[in-house]
């Protein structure tokens, strides 16, 4: 029997996740958590877990910090992250964190399966599209932060959220729109707001149109 855990501040996405694994009688669910933190602490009581499918953007603490600490912790967990996003960072950071996989979330249930299996056995899954944009990053490495250019310091999440605001779309929209939790959505505004260095909505749209970081 594999024992999984799931992970996401969406408890939506994580029952779609449940009702994928619920055709493989091999595949057991032991527990889920709404974020690194919970996840955490759950795996602290019970740590005799195969492998992890955990989101990356969630609150308190997110999918690649938690893998980072997982794998120091518990190495022998295997990591898939499952995202509705594919962007260059989150790769980048997924791998360095040490994540054994990467799939969307729109993964087929027979797809996610092999995956698993995959991962299991040794392998690093990965959905296709991802695949490829890990070959052409690493062949043409980019440099991700650059503290003295204010265009760098934002995330791309972060760029699109501000995007969403600059439109006058609301946090339970934006979260829609992304398939974000509106927590989410908020500690994404908090961030956007530290480092522009602004105090509201009308500052942080003025200020990223002047740096051209949104049109």
């Amino acid at each position: 029997m594999i024992k999984i855990a799931i992970v996401d501040d969406n408890s939506f996405l994580i029952n779609a996740i449940k009702e994928k694994l619920s055709f493989f009688e091999d595949i057991k669910v032991k527990f889920s958590a709404d974020n690194g933190a919970e996840l955490l602490k759950k795996l602290k009581e019970n740590h005799t877990i195969d492998l992890i499918l955990i989101d990356i953007e969630m609150p308190v603490m997110n999918g690649i910090e938690a893998t980072l600490l997982i794998k120091q912790k518990y190495p022998h967990i295997k990591i898939i992250m499952l995202t509705a996003f594919d962007n260059d960072e989150n790769i980048l950071n997924a791998i360095k964190a040490g994540a054994d996989g990467y799939l969307l979330k729109e993964v087929k249930a027979t797809d996610l399966k092999q995956g698993i299996l995959d991962t299991l056995n040794g392998g690093a899954t990965m959905t296709p599209s991802v695949a490829m944009k890990t070959l052409k990053l690493f062949r043409n490495p980019i440099i991700l932060e650059d503290t003295t250019d204010e265009s760098n310091k934002l995330t791309v999440r972060e760029i699109e959220v501000l995007e969403q605001l600059s439109k006058g779309i609301k946090y339970s929209n934006i979260a829609d729109n992304l398939c974000l939790s509106t927590n989410t959505v908020r500690k994404h505004v908090e961030n956007i707001y530290g480092k522009l260095q602004v105090h509201n909505k009308l500052e942080a749209v003025e200020k990223a149109k002047n740096n051209k970081l949104i049109s």
